[in-house]
């Protein structure tokens, strides 16, 4: 009988959520198919994440604090494994590695925080994701050598890490995300462009106030052009948001559209023109990659996380994410028909190690 853990017990929600969902169930069928698998998720409460051929041992207290999830993570963990018995494989999906007993051990490292440049103004909008920050860079250290093998889902988190941590880039797997794409249009260009979006969380890395100043330039110096920008928040969801309503709130071309379903944020992709993303820093960039299979322009960040996620887009063009006059003359060359800002993204080849289903990972990881 082989015994696979899965070490969970701070994911709650989100993009993390997704990935646990998304490997209890590829460990479900595993187990499955075969009757000497046993699956064990250590998970802070079953409910969210509940499959056939699954044992659970949850820990409820872990999402109460730091201090309760480094206890956990640093302490509990290796008397955790000793009860469990032998165990084959030990993954962590949530950055960390503990200090556990098991014949192979890997780590899911899904934050590119440590890799976030700081400003000033983050301090006042959201403390936490300076510490977040620090304490990434420091926690990703501990006992990373114990690991058999890091997943990340892009190339450049793959080279970020191995510099960062000191650990060769052979021992990585790159596993990028499974995109949800719509059939692909073959569209021309329309004439001009008219409608903008970003569609992004209410979080400061997001960097809305690049997108907003270069609105605000263009309103300035062109009165008359006639376009729209829609933004997926509602300019009240925290301090940040706030203070991008108050600053930007009255410019006639943006839209405060705050969340909508994913539904209808598909069919916003499909009304609109153009995708803006300015964000400071992104492990992939997902709504990169799915409005991308609509084969329409794209204004993105000049980072490493945009021009994976962009890879094999056709219409791209690339300004520096602190610049919003660099942004503003691309909009501008846009809305009067101009497209020669625009070049394809070509397909990049992963280094190393890489798969693209949890099948072909677990196969890897138990080889």
């Amino acid at each position: 009988m082989k015994t696979i853990v899965v070490s969970a017990v701070n994911i709650r929600k989100g993009g993390t959520l997704t990935v646990l969902r998304e490997c209890l169930k590829a460990f479900s069928h595993l187990a499955c198919d075969k009757s000497n698998i046993r699956i064990v998720a250590l998970v802070h409460d079953r409910k969210i994440c509940e499959y056939e051929n699954v044992d659970y041992l949850e820990f409820p207290d872990t999402i109460k604090s730091w201090a309760h999830r480094l206890w956990c993570e640093y302490v509990s963990m290796r008397r955790i494994s000793d009860s469990i018995g032998k165990i084959d494989l030990w993954i962590s999906l949530h950055d960390t590695t503990p200090n556990v007993v098991a014949d192979r051990q890997s780590v899911y490292c899904q934050t590119s925080f440590p890799f976030l440049k700081l400003k000033l103004q983050d301090l006042w909008f959201d403390y936490k994701i300076v510490l977040f920050r620090m304490f990434t860079r420091f926690a990703y250290r501990i006992n990373v050598h114990r690991n058999d093998f890091l997943i990340v889902q892009a190339e450049w988190l793959r080279a970020s890490l191995s510099k960062l941590l000191g650990v060769s880039q052979d021992k990585f797997v790159v596993f990028p995300p499974q995109i949800e794409r719509v059939a692909e249009s073959n569209e021309a260009l329309p004439d001009k462009i008219r409608k903008f979006i970003y569609a992004a969380s209410a979080d400061c890395h997001k960097n809305f106030e690049t997108l907003f100043r270069a609105v605000d330039l263009i309103e300035q110096e062109h009165p008359e052009l006639k376009y729209d920008v829609y933004v997926t928040i509602s300019g009240g969801e925290n301090r940040y948001a706030e203070w991008l309503y108050k600053q930007w709130g009255h410019l006639k071309s943006v839209h405060f559209i705050g969340q909508v379903p994913r539904e209808e944020l598909f069919d916003m992709y499909a009304s609109c023109d153009c995708l803006v993303f300015p964000s400071r820093i992104e492990t992939w960039g997902l709504p990169i990659s799915e409005f991308g299979s609509f084969n329409k322009p794209m204004l993105l960040a000049d980072l490493p996380y945009s021009k994976e996620a962009a890879s094999g887009c056709k219409y791209v063009s690339f300004f520096h994410y602190e610049s919003p006059d660099s942004l503003k003359e691309t909009m501008l060359e846009l809305l009067s028909g101009r497209y020669e800002c625009l070049h394809p993204v070509y397909k990049r080849d992963f280094k190393g190690k890489s798969v693209t289903s949890w099948e072909e990972l677990i196969h890897l990881l138990l080889k």
